[in-house]
């Protein structure tokens, strides 16, 4: 009976959930949203996943009270792509980041498009507060900066990776930033990043609490250089002592990182806000191998694009509108976070973008959506790429990958093949002429967007 009433209840949420995103609503009625981006963290390197060997209770919490998006890909195998693709609601080299963008112009291999118009510009215009903390990594300078690109307040990191995770330098520069001031704060990233994120949600709720906020906390665990505090490591390896040490160097920092989120998460419920609150967690691409990452029985991992480099662990959680406990099959990627943001905002959408809104599987009110071709690419360069792109087209079962840009193309059929462990590119020609195909109209596409800086910004 308690069964039955649950369901019902959860039916009738259901129900007016639908109805109230049918009407404009009004801003204290509008929803505060948190996307949580994590770096580097493999599909399976969370404890809700069946990992026996981390224990990441807080994002697992997101999981159990929400719903899992167990068919998630990252729009990239490596970080900027997917960022640029997360704020776009495009495809990475349509916004004009085929590459990660570095501050070393000469293997820098992206820049932000002016012709794209960044998530936060959309919800400002709806009458919300946006923040970035954590990683941008879309940019160094003018105009390509947080605040010149939509967010009304930033404290965080401008670059790709940190060197260190307690001096925060990257190639001797320092990138810390608050708004456009430099900064030079002190103690572990990760903790600096939780804690400015606590601090955001503290001042929205006493300051401006009928204003909805969107907050967009991008750490930059656990990516190298892997560095968790002394005392996280200790525990881990008192509990693991057969664990490899660099396994035990990524599981500790994840678990700090999992630490960190659940003071965020916290914060939300002490400050009344989580009721209110959708939060959706991801990671930006697979993890390091070589690191120990898990990515689950999905071969290879970051930089590749196999499974184990795009598969990535994502999840939502929306207390009273989400199922707790429910998983959603569909085949999604970082993208499509755009238009589900702006449908849950009642944000208008000017301008045509290749992500689609997962909203509805949110809320169980999924509708029938037509086949798409999932689409992925990367530039780099250096003796393996020589800044030229790699690519991977996904067409219903099959998958064309090509890993590098001077490795051969490969078929996989993922239905009977998930693992991609048997090439089928010499026993269907149609079938890879036809990807084949579809892969160079995408590409032509992108070619429509500039990926360097305009000529007053020369390349050193």
């Amino acid at each position: 009976m308690r069964c039955r009433v649950h369901v019902c209840l959860w039916l009738l949420t259901a129900f007016a959930v639908g109805t109230l995103l049918a009407r404009p609503l009004a801003a204290a009625e509008l929803p505060n949203i948190l996307v949580i981006l994590t770096d580097d963290q493999g599909r399976g390197d969370y404890s809700a996943y069946g990992t026996p060997d981390i224990h990441t209770p807080n994002i697992d919490r997101i999981f159990h009270e929400g719903m899992e998006l167990t068919n998630f890909y990252a729009n990239c195998c490596v970080c900027s792509p997917t960022r640029a693709s997360l704020l776009s609601g495009r495809y990475p080299d349509r916004a004009g980041v085929p590459g990660v963008i570095r501050h070393t112009l000469d293997n820098s291999w992206g820049y932000l498009s002016p012709e794209a118009t960044l998530l936060p510009e959309l919800l400002n215009k709806r009458g919300y507060h946006t923040a970035l903390i954590g990683k941008w990594h879309l940019g160094l300078q003018s105009p390509n900066t947080p605040t010149e690109r939509g967010f009304q307040f930033f404290h965080g990191f401008l670059g790709d990776m940190m060197d260190d995770y307690w001096s925060h330098r990257r190639g001797g520069h320092n990138f810390m930033r608050k708004n456009l001031e430099v900064i030079d704060p002190k103690g572990h990233a990760t903790d600096l990043f939780s804690d400015w994120a606590c601090d955001y949600l503290a001042e929205r709720a006493n300051s401006s609490p009928d204003q909805p906020f969107f907050l967009y906390l991008a750490y930059n665990a656990p990516h190298d250089p892997l560095q968790p505090p002394p005392e996280w490591l200790k525990k881990v390896q008192a509990r693991e002592p057969q664990m490899t040490a660099r396994r035990a160097q990524l599981v500790a920092l994840i678990e700090h990182l999992d630490d960190g989120i659940g003071r965020v998460l916290k914060q939300l419920d002490e400050q009344n806000l989580a009721h209110n609150t959708l939060v959706i967690f991801m990671s930006d691409n697979g993890g390091v191998s070589g690191n120990g990452a898990i990515n689950g029985p999905w071969r290879a991992g970051k930089q590749h694009m196999y499974e184990g480099g795009l598969r990535v662990p994502a999840a939502a959680r929306w207390p009273g509108q989400i199922k707790p406990g429910s998983k959603a099959e569909r085949s999604l990627l970082t993208m499509d976070t755009f238009p589900t943001v702006c449908a849950a905002a009642g944000a208008g959408i000017p301008h045509n973008i290749d992500g689609v809104s997962y909203l509805g599987e949110l809320v169980g009110q999924a509708s029938e959506h037509p086949p798409r071709d999932l689409y992925f690419v990367r530039r780099e360069g250096g003796a393996n790429y020589g800044g030229l792109e790699s690519h991977a087209l996904r067409r219903g079962d099959w998958k064309l990958v090509q890993d590098g840009a001077f490795l051969p193309l490969e078929l996989y059929n993922l239905a009977d093949d998930p693992y991609e462990k048997t090439n089928l590119v010499e026993r269907n020609k149609p079938k890879v002429n036809e990807l084949r195909a579809a892969m160079s109209r995408q590409i032509q596409q992108a070619g429509r967007v500039p990926w360097q800086p305009p000529v007053d910004q020369p390349v050193k």
